[in-house]
């Protein structure tokens, strides 16, 4: 078994509860705002719309295609939009109390503390997220993940976004070491294992849902757990 000596890890969905985190938002959200009194819709059909808006816009993002502002500019203009709500109804503080409150919630995904500990007695470990600064240094910090970390790059201070190669050569210099001495932990296909595969840092690819990957990892696991078999 190659000897790692720095373990890579993604945040969000791998170790930061994103959907059930974001779920808890949107219902506190969806009844401070009143938005069932704007018809049309319900909290089932409002969620459905985001989940699937937010997802189009975080691979236009990690393509490039959008960057942060207009990520956040058009976020609920579509959710809205697909949701069949009006446009000209989005409350004006919608999208700064759904970051806000979302990056306070706590959840975090099962056993994601416990391997942790586990590791960080082992190994060092380090953040590489896409996510903006704001947002993930809040939600590290409301979840007690921060503890856990030397090294915590984003796409915004590191100036770029996974896959991109030169976000885990910016983690690479930041933390002094060599991409043979690294594993990449994260739950994307294409921006944690394409990526770090680019970067020739090996990876692990949590998938919980097992669905099939276009991309082959050099690990793949279901829970994080299962990190103890061979780290």
């Amino acid at each position: 078994m190659k000897a790692y000596r720095h373990l890579l890890f993604d945040l969000d969905h791998t170790l930061w509860d994103y959907d059930s985190n974001v779920r808890e938002s949107l219902t506190e959200l969806y009844t401070q705002h009143r938005l069932a009194d704007l018809g049309g819709s319900n909290f089932e059909v409002f969620f459905d719309a985001f989940q699937a808006t937010n997802l189009e816009l975080w691979d236009q993002f990690n393509s490039g295609k959008v960057d942060r502002g207009q990520l956040r500019a058009i976020r609920f203009q579509k959710v809205f939009t697909k949701a069949r709500l009006s446009t000209a109804l989005i409350p004006r503080s919608l999208e700064d109390d759904f970051i806000s409150l979302t990056s306070s919630k706590t959840k975090v995904i099962d056993q994601a503390v416990e391997m942790l500990q586990y590791l960080g007695e082992k190994y060092d470990l380090h953040i590489v997220t896409n996510g903006f600064n704001e947002s993930q240094y809040a939600k590290l910090k409301a979840s007690d993940l921060e503890r856990f970390f030397k090294i915590i790059v984003t796409s915004e201070s590191s100036g770029f976004r996974k896959p991109d190669q030169r976000i885990f050569a910016h983690t690479l210099r930041e933390i002094g070491t060599e991409s043979k001495d690294c594993l990449m932990i994260g739950d994307n296909p294409n921006s944690d294992i394409l990526g770090a595969r680019n970067a020739f840092i090996d990876q692990v690819h949590f998938n919980p849902e097992n669905v099939k990957s276009p991309v082959q990892a050099t690990f793949t696991i279901r829970h994080l757990s299962e990190l103890k078999t061979f780290l």
